[in-house]
């Protein structure tokens, strides 16, 4: 599902227009994103929770040349779905 389609979604369910459907849309995207910036957990009950990952710093290989490559550390956007989510997927 993309995020237009999430749009024309919320305006069947509501008596939202499109303009209005997509600014929610929106707004809960940039709510997630700022909570993340910011080093929060987002806990969506019985969807499921995100939260930033911190992977170490390591050593790569350039494929190309074959030579190491030193990769810094990084923080990465983890999603880890709820219980219920899980459980109307695997039924």
């Amino acid at each position: 599902m993309t995020k237009a389609e999430l749009v024309n979604k919320i305006m069947q369910k509501t008596d939202l227009g499109k303009k209005d459907a997509a600014v929610v849309v929106q707004t809960i995207l940039d709510s997630i994103i700022e909570s993340l910036q910011d080093g929060e957990k987002v806990e969506l009950r019985g969807f499921g929770s995100f939260k930033i990952r911190v992977r170490g710093p390591r050593k790569g290989r350039n494929p190309k040349t074959g030579e190491s490559v030193d990769v810094p550390a990084k923080k990465i956007p983890y999603f880890k779905p709820g219980k219920e989510l899980r459980d109307l997927i695997n039924s």
